[in-house]
């Protein structure tokens, strides 16, 4: 007691109070008082639990700020994988769904549909025990994510407790938003303490997720809606039920529509288009679903995606504004890629002041010239990129854009080879392509190495700490850590980060090389014949080709890069510095399938990744495309030209079980 108050029961009181206000405003959108009066009861718990910093406890409102960084994420793996959508883009798209899964049920079946808005958003999965908040992770490849329990648990929609007697284990699945107003708020923050804004909602809320100092977290205003249960939704009779029961917890449920006939679903998706801008959040299209749960089980899934639900995708956002100039960027590979220079239009929620012409012929192909008004559209509601020119707006002081003859970057002369699209610079020393591929270098696909990203690379390259790749392995903590924005602590996790890349097999390193045509699945297919001496000293034309899956192209690229002296001299240095340059175990040449050519096409009941490995562990092939020389055909639902083309050629086709027996 102190001056005859309770204090342990006023900070009880004042606990439940705020706890009640927060779920009526950020989860039941139905505030009862106003901000001033949740200020004042928020305050007073503040300044009470300030008083008596013993009576703090870690589920106090109060504590949802964020606690001390943490070096990074852990992986989660999902009890029940988040499978992806299968998306229809014309409303004849929704039609044939809805015929397949009737076809699917069978006659004396009839299924009811749930639509709702599809949040442009990160999708995060929850996991309560004993009905209360245990961990939070991102959706990741499906099947394991990161655990950001720390960081979700600073969301205020997300509740640190359920109602209603839930089960032992609750996954509600959803996804992670943030209002437009809120995005615009928190730019203005941003361009007010000198950072840079961010791109678009989505990114702005992925990226808060995303951070390992759950205090930056704290400070972004997020929401979550959920639309759907992993472990623990086995109850649930209806989809519909679900989204209702997941009210009854206490969560924020996505809104939701019932329907009974497909047309009704076309209805909705058609009126939610027209809706989009008008909403206080970004949606990028329609999520329909199948109501019965018992449906849905019959249904089943194919490959990564469930057969009884379909994702709406609406046709992109545009605008019309005014072309101010072409520019023109260099790439890693030397690629010059004309910019558009634009008076700044706001494309669904989003300012646009630069957007994508992708080359010389394109912009020639679209009539587009400098001073034009033009259309310019988001693909994916992300990307931006100049679709049309209005001509019937030209004042006649146009004029047309030309590419430069020689780099914008070194001022070498440039190349255009015959057949090809793309003008590059020749100069292998450029200084733009050694930034952009030390940054290809340095990403998540490639070397991944964590923390030296687009920005810090730059910095380290305009600092001159850095001129190619191999200088990466060269910096020091003592170097990086005097830097602004770093200190001993971060300086030593990079140097930590830059040493565990050099454990990454010749395959990533060979994509990472960043040469013409060579991608992830070409790099790993040259790196089971041929280490990184053996391409020094120079490998044969016919021999790269040779291989599976290699064609002409690739091959010329890949020996045109190792002709380089230059080129040769950087895999020189970092096979110094420690970087795995050996040959990959190869495919067996003893098992059930050696030397067999299978062809994969169609909808499967597994990832084609699994049919793939499974061939390649008995010694088989896999190959793109159907011919006289391949052995078998593997064919899920929908198989197309490919089907089609073995029966031409009598090339025996296999089921999923036929597969199987091969072993």
């Amino acid at each position: 007691m102190a001056g005859g108050v309770d204090v342990r029961g006023r900070i009880e009181d004042l606990r439940e109070q705020v706890r009640y206000h927060n779920r009526r405003y950020h989860v039941e959108d139905a505030p009862e008082i106003s901000d001033a009066e949740y200020d004042g009861l928020y305050r007073e718990l503040e300044t009470l639990e300030g008083e008596h910093p013993e009576l703090i406890t870690p589920d106090s409102p109060t504590q949802r700020v964020g606690g001390e960084p943490i070096e990074g994420f852990e992986e989660v793996r999902h009890s029940v994988p988040m499978l992806s959508l299968a998306n229809a883009r014309k409303v004849e798209d929704l039609r044939e769904w809805d015929a397949r899964v009737r076809r699917l049920l069978g006659e004396d079946e009839t299924p009811c549909y749930v639509t709702e808005r599809k949040i442009d958003g990160l999708a995060v999965s929850l996991r309560y025990e004993n009905g209360h908040f245990a961990r939070g992770a991102t959706r990741g490849n499906g099947a394991v994510g990161e655990d950001v329990t720390a960081n979700l648990g600073t969301v205020r929609s997300i509740p640190e407790s359920l109602d209603d007697n839930p089960p032992r284990v609750l996954e509600p699945r959803g996804e992670v938003y943030m209002t437009l107003d809120d995005f615009e708020r928190l730019n203005r923050r941003q361009e007010e303490e000198g950072k840079p804004p961010f791109a678009n909602p989505r990114n702005a809320a992925a990226g808060a997720i995303r951070q390992l100092d759950s205090r930056i977290t704290a400070r972004r205003p997020l929401k979550v809606y959920l639309y759907g249960i992993g472990e623990g939704g086995e109850g649930f009779e209806s989809h519909s039920g679900m989204l209702d029961g997941l009210k009854d917890y206490g969560l924020r449920a996505n809104p939701h529509k019932l329907h009974d006939s497909i047309e009704s679903v076309v209805e909705e998706c058609l009126e939610a288009a027209s809706q989009r801008e008008s909403l206080p959040y970004q949606i990028d299209g329609v999520v329909v679903k199948v109501d019965s749960r018992e449906q849905q089980l019959a249904l089943g899934s194919v490959a990564r995606a469930p057969r009884w639900a379909i994702a709406y995708k609406f046709e992109p956002l545009a605008g019309r504004t005014r072309l101010l100039d072409i520019i023109v960027k260099v790439g890693r590979t030397g690629a010059l890629t004309p910019q558009a220079v634009l008076e700044p239009v706001n494309v669904g929620g989003v300012v646009i002041s630069r957007a994508t012409l992708h080359n010389e012929d394109y912009v020639k192909e679209k009539g587009i010239l400098v001073g034009d008004t033009v259309i310019v559209e988001r693909a994916g509601d992300v990307i931006p990129q100049v679709v049309r020119a209005v001509t019937e707006e030209r004042e006649g002081d146009e004029h047309a854009f030309e590419m430069p003859a020689r780099c914008p970057v070194c001022d070498e002369p440039v190349s255009r080879p015959e057949g090809e699209a793309v003008t590059r610079c020749v100069n292998a020393r450029c200084p733009a392509q050694a930034l952009e591929h030390i940054i290809h270098w340095s990403s998540k696909s490639a070397m991944d190495i964590d923390g030296l990203g687009e920005k810090l690379a730059t910095r380290l390259f305009d600092l001159d700490f850095i001129s190619d790749v191999a200088d990466i392995y060269d910096l020091e903590s003592g170097q990086l850590a005097p830097l602004d924005g770093f200190g001993e602590k971060s300086a030593e996790n990079l140097i930590r980060a830059i040493e565990k890349s050099k454990d990454r097999p010749f395959s990533l390193v060979l994509y990472a090389l960043g040469i013409r045509h060579v991608g992830a699945v070409t790099a790993s297919l040259i790196a089971t014949r041929f280490g990184g001496e053996d391409l020094m000293r120079g490998v044969e034309f016919e021999r790269l080709t040779g291989i599976d899956g290699i064609g002409a192209v690739v091959a010329r690229a890949v020996v045109e890069y190792f002709d380089l002296e230059d080129n040769r001299d950087l895999l020189g240095r970092l096979m110094e510095r420690g970087i795995d340059f050996e040959r990959e175990e190869g495919i067996p040449s003893d098992g059930p399938l050696s030397g067999k050519r299978v062809v994969i096409t169609g909808t499967l009941d597994r990832p084609r990744n699994y049919y793939v490995g499974r061939l390649e562990e008995a010694g088989g092939t896999f190959t793109s495309s159907v011919s006289k020389n391949t052995d078998y055909v593997l064919a899920g639902e929908e198989a197309g030209s490919k089907l089609e083309r073995a029966r031409e050629l009598g090339v025996p086709v296999l089921d999923e079980a036929g597969f199987e027996e091969l072993f």
